[in-house]
């Protein structure tokens, strides 16, 4: 994603990289970093605009680079995130705070021991109802949320 944010940015292939459904991508993404995905994309292009403008870049070219269809458009995005107007991020030694490209480091411990005990317990019964749900698993996302309210709704989880 660092290397497009002056093109567009396909959120479907960035899943597929993570080996995971646009729906997990973005829902970890924003777990993990603890923004959006579609708000680091808006502050890091911003943040790369920023330095375009402070290198004599035209106001609406770096608009334009960072998908945005008018000078207006830009100017109110830059305004709410870098709280100045582009214009007056050009202006020389102006100080401006950058959005950090984010890094991502998984480290694997096994080091500590877990107590753990095995407890016989009598028989007992698990009920419960069901729906068809397939592989696909944005769609099943769209299925189980429903079933759960109606669920609700409807008084079965009550009942059970």
């Amino acid at each position: 994603m660092e290397d497009n944010l002056d093109s567009e940015i396909s959120i479907e292939r960035a899943a597929q990289l993570a080996c995971c459904s646009q729906y997990h991508f973005q829902r970890m993404f924003s777990y993990i970093i603890g923004v959006s995905l579609s708000g680091y994309l808006r502050r890091r292009r911003l943040t790369k605009a920023a330095f375009d403008l402070q290198d004599g870049n035209k106001v609406i070219d770096v608009a334009l680079r960072y998908g945005y269809d008018s000078h207006t458009a830009f100017n109110r995005a830059f305004q709410a995130v870098r709280g100045i107007s582009p214009s007056a991020a050009r202006i020389p030694d102006t100080i401006l705070k950058a959005f950090p490209r984010v890094s991502f480091q998984i480290t694997v411990k096994g080091v500590s021991e877990m107590d753990y005990r095995i407890v016989e317990k009598k028989t007992f019964r698990i009920v419960g109802t069901r729906i068809k749900i397939g592989a696909n698993v944005d769609e099943n996302a769209k299925i189980i949320m429903p079933f759960g309210g109606q669920a609700m709704e409807n008084g079965l989880m009550s009942h059970l």
